[in-house]
């Protein structure tokens, strides 16, 4: 099987006015059609810097980043990035904000228009098309942000701690629906996050890179009982525990090769 996204001998530095700063260092990798796979990793080891790279955002000092096949030589629709932050325009409305995608790549007309609304009415928002972004709650908003990144239908999807800001139950609620709605339409994602078990709990694979420089240190398959519950469920999975604490151990003994937090 071919990869999504493969990643070869890839090294960067960012150069400043304080000097150079070696952030990634040979990393190599490959994440395959339909796979959810999330990295982690200690502060700056550059999880972040990985995802702009295969968003086309920046380029590698070394080595070369392929999206299917092809080159990364920029952005591309083709790849859908979520944020922590919602980033919703305050003076449009939701179904505005949910198809600024649309209208930024020349796709946006009465078909795809029809078709957000759908979307909206499908992740439970029905009603909600001429709202603005203050009269949503924060899970509301960030499921407007994801049809906002589908409604292009990219085949990659990063997702760049898109959870985080939210409270605990909100977050789980999420992470069951974005899990089921990316693995009913088969495509393939790659997830950013500090949260060792929703790591765990969502992927099929977890990379552990190490820092200062990053790299890949270890990469954990998740079990199939795990992987095939949705995100809530597989908290509960015998064994979820024993892979959290071996996770665990392998980011800890990083930070502490790498002198601490």
């Amino acid at each position: 099987m071919h990869a999504m996204v493969e990643i070869q001998d890839v090294s960067h530095v960012y150069v400043t006015g304080r000097g150079a700063q070696l952030a990634l260092e040979d990393v190599s990798l490959n994440i395959y059609p339909g796979e959810f796979v999330s990295i982690v990793g200690p502060s700056g080891c550059g999880k972040t810097s990985l995802l702009s790279l295969i968003a086309g955002l920046v380029f590698p000092t070394r080595g070369k980043v392929f999206v299917d096949g092809e080159v990364v030589v920029g952005s591309s629709s083709r790849v859908g990035y979520m944020l922590q932050q919602d980033y919703l325009f305050p003076w449009r409305t939701i179904l505005d904000n949910a198809c600024m995608g649309l209208e930024l790549t020349n796709q946006l007309n009465e078909a795809s228009r029809s078709r957000v609304v759908r979307m909206l009415e499908g992740m439970g928002l029905e009603g909600t098309e001429r709202l603005y972004p203050h009269q949503l709650s924060g899970g509301m908003r960030q499921r407007v942000a994801l049809i906002r990144t589908m409604a292009t239908e990219p085949e990659l999807f990063l997702l760049d701690e898109p959870f985080s800001a939210l409270d605990y139950q909100t977050k789980l609620q999420l992470e069951d629906l974005v899990v089921d709605t990316l693995k009913a339409h088969e495509k393939t994602a790659i997830l950013v996050t500090h949260d060792l078990s929703e790591a765990l709990a969502v992927s099929d694979r977890v990379f552990v890179m190490n820092r200062n420089p990053g790299s890949i240190r270890r990469v954990f398959d998740v079990p199939e009982p795990i992987r095939s519950a949705t995100p809530f469920f597989a908290r509960e999975q015998a064994g979820f525990n024993d892979w959290f604490h071996e996770l665990w151990k392998e980011l800890e003994a990083s930070d502490n090769e790498t002198g601490g937090m």
